[in-house]
């Protein structure tokens, strides 16, 4: 059946910027004489929405508009890192432009800022390859909340159980699961026994057909 749509998480998924947030983030905290361990960065930076970050780094509540300052210049070090790195994930775009040549409904669904998601977007030229881009400022409840995926599901006009979602973190997997669409772990940042447990794992797109995707989908 191809009554089904795929959704991607972006960081980590499309492109692999992880390691450019990190770094971007060590420039912020030394701003700031916070220290942050790689096994810290794990738990409480990959995949996490920079609300909860910040909060926790900085060892305190803060309200929306420090959030939002910090957010901006934090956000801001990490486009300049990356904007001369961007590529996709190996696979990706040939994955992508094989589910458009079936007529298969694919989105976005990201806890990056619109900034970011733009940039990396317009460089991949997805914007017209794309039924539904769902970013952080149109989001009340962040991941692993499953608002992001049942407004995306929504938009696609397909039924979550019909969603097949690509995500490598373990709040994007909840959020995905919590939605109750189909979800395959890749593992760019994680290991599989780092992260809930998942239909399908891969590491990168190479190799992944339609004709595969349309079978995952075939036997749920």
């Amino acid at each position: 059946m191809n009554n089904f749509a795929v959704i991607f998480d972006m960081d980590g998924v499309i492109s692999h910027t992880n390691p450019y947030h990190a770094d971007a983030f060590r420039v912020f905290f030394n701003n700031y004489n916070i220290a942050a361990t790689e096994e810290e960065f794990q738990e409480h930076m990959y995949g996490k929405h920079n609300s909860y970050i910040f909060q926790h780094f900085f060892q305190k509540k803060l309200d929306d508009s420090e959030i939002k300052t910090l957010e901006e210049e934090k956000e801001g070090l990490f486009r300049e890192i990356y904007k001369e790195h961007i590529q996709a994930l190996p696979g990706f775009v040939e994955l992508l432009n094989a589910l458009k040549a079936e007529n298969i409904k694919t989105g976005i669904a990201t806890s990056a800022p619109e900034a970011n998601l733009r940039l990396i977007a317009e460089s991949l030229d997805l914007y017209n390859k794309m039924e539904s881009i769902m970013y952080s400022e149109l989001i009340v409840k962040h991941k692993p909340d499953p608002e992001i995926y049942l407004q995306t599901a929504k938009k696609l006009q397909i039924a979550p159980k019909n969603c097949l979602v690509f995500e490598d973190s373990s709040s994007g997997i909840k959020a995905a699961q919590a939605a109750g669409m189909e979800v395959c772990a890749v593992l760019t940042t994680h290991t599989k026994e780092q992260l809930p447990s998942c239909q399908w794992y891969i590491k990168d797109f190479q190799n992944l057909t339609f004709e595969k995707v349309q079978d995952w989908m075939a036997e749920e």
